[in-house]
């Protein structure tokens, strides 16, 4: 039973700290990122077994892990509000070309990150070839173009 404890609270840890990190660091992972990602993991898998590292307390976590996601997702699926709690939801960066900075500030999104989103995907160059810019909750950026005319 400690394990499966063990499991959950690291599990709800984990959610929170990474819900905490924003949609942005989800959909670009640096080296950096990827380098504390193993830190993390590491301390995490002790905290996880503890003194015990055979396979069937490896077994346990990993059931108990899969176990709260599959919860996690039924939830997501029957709840709107779980969901939005979990996910967050679409935010528009851009509007008519216009750059909404309190929203990129709290979304931790430069101007240059929008403008790269637009040149790779719609071959735009200037914000105000941009119609909407919306960061999704996968933290990356939809593009629509401004009419032109």
């Amino acid at each position: 039973m400690d394990l499966v404890l063990r499991a959950a609270g690291v599990y709800l840890l984990l959610l929170v700290v990474l819900r905490l990190t924003g949609k942005r660091s989800m959909a670009q992972v640096t080296m950096f990122d990827f380098i504390v990602l193993l830190i993390i993991s590491e301390a995490v898998s002790e905290a996880l077994l503890g003194e015990d590292s055979s396979l069937t307390a490896a077994a346990v976590v990993v059931t108990t892990l899969v176990l709260l996601e599959r919860l996690s997702d039924y939830f997501s699926w029957r709840l709107p509000r779980f969901k939005r709690a979990l996910e967050s939801v679409p935010v528009v960066l851009v509007e008519d070309g216009r750059p909404l900075q309190s929203i990129m500030d709290r979304e931790r999104i430069s101007a240059e990150d929008v403008l790269s989103a637009a040149r790779s995907t719609q071959g735009l160059e200037s914000m105000d070839q941009i119609k909407w810019a919306v960061l999704e909750t996968s933290g990356s950026i939809s593009i629509v173009p401004a009419q032109q005319g």
